[in-house]
């Protein structure tokens, strides 16, 4: 898998979360989705490393499922 970053890299994380949070207000569900997704692949466009990529992809799709 590839090096990835998995601890705080961002200088103000709270206020990013805010600014995240803010372009969702007042949207519904599938205006949010579709906001999510455009935001996703303009990342992985900027990313551009397919090995980064599916080691996050693999990471999230992780820790999304119950522990057994």
């Amino acid at each position: 898998m590839a090096d990835l970053t998995l601890t705080s890299n961002l200088y103000d994380p709270d206020r990013f979360y805010a600014t995240l949070m803010a372009v969702h207000d007042g949207l519904g569900k599938p205006d949010s989705d579709a906001l999510n997704a455009r935001l996703i692949l303009i990342l992985a466009n900027h990313i551009g490393d397919e090995e980064v990529l599916n080691t996050a992809l693999h990471l999230a799709a992780q820790s999304g499922k119950p522990e057994e």
